[in-house]
């Protein structure tokens, strides 16, 4: 009778494990990170009744089970760093997308007014009118370049502010995650899993993926969770910590400081954090806004360059060569605040043409100098000698200062350009619209021959102004012209083919060549009649003349950058393509990798998820086995009822 009794109170008990279980998955149905739980039930070994063999002794509840792949659950960390990675990546590259494409925020309108005010004034070189509207177009020019930066530096100043607030999140799993392990392990000691405790850990751990890329590994004392190249994170019940700090090499930028059990503290490479919102704010912000502010910068570089060096080939209203136009931004250099060395390093753009958009590391290992494009660490040179030229950037030690093992600096050499960019002139008499050169031919010439008005280039100095005018005489019979300054030689370029000629020589004429001398170019086209001339004069009255600024007009769609590949619009058009390009990839990336990830989840769902309707089954079941059991336990009392009755 004892044996009817124990049977049917394990029953009861197992009904009533069942339904607390089931009544927990139902109320957790919505509860982030957890997992169903299932009773894991076994039947009691039997007794020997000797002929009637083996009696049930009832059944017995082995663990409460938590419904857990393992597999599916790796591949949901790994997929949700990834996804975030691309997330957070596309999130930011929107933002410049956005901006830059605004055809009425970017660039493109204010280069196009500012040229329309060269045409004017090629137009109407003399009227004050014309020379201020061209003057505040530049004005205008300058403000939208700085502006452009200025948007750019905030959004640094947003990616900083975003890698303090993941590395506070991380901090904060780290310990979380340290806790949990304690608190499994000593709930553990049981030799029953603590469900509930092991969701919150896997959950947690779900959550740093969305920060940074991590990797677990089961200890016997916990999860041990890595992130990086394998900087461990958490180890047991300890937590190791990561800090936000300001790069060695430059005061703007945040890194990531790591500080190990032992308390030493070391930054952590920035390609080293790759997945999660970390790895995206990194990869973002070296692989496209450095790269967009960089490309603002060298198009301002060019452009101010361009136009200084053809205004500088002008005369103003004061009868002045042209000046600087336009403020040109100049490398930045800073130095590692641990280099141990004097060295003073210092950068000049010395050729526009090669500049690149990347920026450099130079460092020094006690025997060469390395200088690493970045970001895609390559090293571009490595010799014991100091560099030199490299990408249009000209490096310089200061004389008499070293660098030390280990010292290193960062040039950055457009990040200031649009920074930079500014108009240097506020007189608009000093806008150089003339030539300084201008030639003449007497009516009394009896050729058909002619000259060109006259340019300078950059050899023209006060000598060669001192020198006019000049008379060039043709000599038919030679074929030659004479009456070049004394003292300057004279260079005949002909297709392309120069040829020098020493100062005194008579020069050859050939039709249509360039004849230069002094920085003064003219051509002489047509046949000259023997004892022909043409002089070439100081212009002393350029308040007419529009020449210099036709070339300054002409410079809107030249090719004068990158290397005469492109012009100020189609740079800049370049640039706006690769923010667009850029922004459509990330999307398609952001996408894909979602709908991978949610095929994941969905997979561990269909596995590890309550289902209300399958929880309701449970319940009516295990309610049926409960009033069952009890139905045997009244049987039982019954019969011993009826036992006690027969005394």
């Amino acid at each position: 009778m004892a044996n009817i009794f124990s049977i049917a109170q394990s029953g009861l008990a197992a009904a009533q494990a069942g339904i607390a279980t089931t009544g927990h998955n139902i109320a957790n149905q919505a509860t982030p990170g957890y997992n169903r739980q299932q009773v894991i039930q076994a039947s009691m070994d039997g007794q020997n009744l000797g002929g009637i063999g083996f009696i049930g002794n009832g059944v017995q509840v082995q663990t409460i089970q938590r419904i857990y792949n393992e597999f599916l659950g790796a591949q949901a960390v790994s997929g949700t760093a990834t996804a975030s990675q691309l997330s957070t990546y596309y999130a930011q590259i929107n933002k410049v997308n956005n901006m830059i494409a605004d055809p009425t925020a970017g660039l493109a309108p204010v280069l196009d007014s500012f040229f329309a005010g060269v045409q004017d004034l090629v137009a109407n070189p003399g009227q004050v009118a014309s020379r201020q509207s061209m003057l505040s177009g530049a004005q205008t020019m300058a403000a939208r370049f700085q502006s452009l930066d200025a948007q750019f530096r905030s959004m640094q100043d947003g990616v900083n502010s975003e890698i303090e607030g993941a590395v506070t999140s991380i901090n904060s799993y780290a310990q979380q995650i340290a806790k949990l392990n304690e608190a499994i392990l000593k709930a553990g000691s049981t030799g029953q899993p603590p469900n509930d405790l092991l969701d919150q850990r896997d959950y947690i751990v779900g959550e740093l993926a969305k920060q940074v890329k991590v990797t677990v590994s089961k200890q016997d004392n916990g999860y041990t969770v890595s992130i990086g190249n394998g900087q461990t994170l958490v180890i047991g019940n300890q937590a190791m910590q990561l800090a936000a700090v300001q790069s060695p090499t430059d005061a703007n930028r945040l890194e990531v400081s790591y500080t190990s059990a032992s308390g030493t503290s070391s930054i952590i490479s920035e390609s080293a954090l790759a997945g999660g919102n970390l790895g995206g704010l990194f990869t973002y912000r070296s692989e496209t806004l450095d790269q967009i502010q960089n490309s603002l910068g060298r198009i301002a570089i060019g452009l101010a360059s361009t136009f200084n060096a053809q205004h500088r080939l002008g005369q103003d209203q004061n009868g002045e060569l042209g000046g600087d136009f336009f403020n040109v931004g100049q490398p930045l250099v800073s130095g590692s605040t641990a280099n141990n060395g004097d060295a003073e390093i210092s950068a000049t753009i010395t050729n526009v043409d090669a500049l690149t958009t990347n920026d450099y590391r130079l460092t020094f290992n006690g025997t060469d100098y390395r200088v690493t494009r970045l970001p895609d660490n390559t090293v571009v040179y490595a010799d014991p000698a100091f560099p030199g030229e490299i990408d249009g950037v000209t490096f310089s030690l200061a004389t008499g200062t070293d660098m030390d093992a280990g010292d290193e600096f960062l040039i950055r050499p457009t990040a200031s350009g649009a920074q930079d960019f500014k108009v240097l002139i506020s007189d608009v008499k000093d806008i150089a619209a003339a030539v300084p050169v201008r030639t003449t031919a007497p009516t009394t010439n009896t050729g058909t021959g002619s000259i060109s008005a006259g340019v300078i280039n950059a050899d023209f100095d006060a000598a060669t102004a001192a020198a006019l005018p000049t008379t060039l005489t043709y000599d038919s019979a030679a074929g030659t012209f004479s009456g070049f300054p004394a003292g300057m030689d004279v260079t005949v370029t002909v297709n392309g083919t120069p040829t020098v000629y020493p100062a005194g020589t008579p020069v050859p004429f050939t039709e249509g060549a360039t004849i230069s001398f002094g920085g003064v170019e003219v051509q002489i086209d047509g046949a000259p009649a023997n004892g022909d001339t043409f002089t070439i004069s100081n212009n002393t009255n350029g308040d007419g003349d529009n020449r210099n600024m036709l070339a300054l007009g002409e410079l809107q769609t030249k090719n004068a950058l990158q290397g005469g590949t492109a012009s100020y619009n189609s740079a800049y058009a370049q640039l706006v393509s690769f923010v667009g390009n850029k922004t459509g990839e990330m999307k398609a990336s952001s996408d894909a990798e979602a709908t991978l990830l949610k095929q994941i989840l969905d997979a561990q769902q269909s596995q590890s998820g309550v289902n209300l309707d399958e929880e309701a089954t449970n319940l009516l079941r295990y309610q049926q086995a409960y009033q069952a059991s009890g139905k045997v336990m009244q049987a039982a009392s019954d019969m011993f009822d009826v036992l006690i009755s027969l005394r």
